[in-house]
């Protein structure tokens, strides 16, 4: 499996959390909803470090780029763990417009992101990292068994 296909499979299991975060708050199913939100963020802070400590650097390296892409999927994570706050913030006052807002801005900012990173980012590193493939397959076969 290659970087993209793995990331990218990454992306639909947070969807799915996320997905049932969001059915629960907007039901009032607080329980779930906290539970559910948990199982996200952490989901959603797995894949960010993952990216931010392995992936990019790793490209970053075989590219020399540093600035442009890393930068700014770097940006948007930083965004991203704002909003899993307000979520959070929302779920302890079991407020879900409040939560709901704030899911539905995390919601198209993932969209927007994931699709940069799975047409554009994740192919790019399949390219330069290409020579790593094994190492990159190893690490996925670990992440897979936490």
């Amino acid at each position: 499996m290659n970087i993209r296909e793995f990331m990218s499979k990454d992306h639909k299991d947070c969807d799915m959390l996320f997905a049932k975060a969001e059915n629960a708050a907007s039901t009032g199913d607080w329980e779930t909803a906290g539970q559910a939100c948990n199982e996200f963020i952490q989901a959603m802070n797995r894949h960010l470090g993952f990216e931010e400590q392995g992936l990019f650097p790793a490209f970053e390296e075989a590219t020399g780029i540093l600035t442009g892409p890393t930068e700014m999927m770097r940006m948007e994570h930083d965004q991203m763990r704002s909003l899993f706050v307000e979520m959070n913030d929302a779920l302890e006052k079991q407020h879900s417009d409040d939560y709901l807002g704030a899911a539905e801005t995390l919601l198209i900012m993932m969209q927007q992101h994931n699709m940069k990173e799975e047409q554009i980012l994740y192919s790019m590193m399949d390219q330069r990292l290409s020579e790593d493939a094994s190492y990159w397959q190893q690490k996925f076969n670990d992440w897979e068994k936490q």
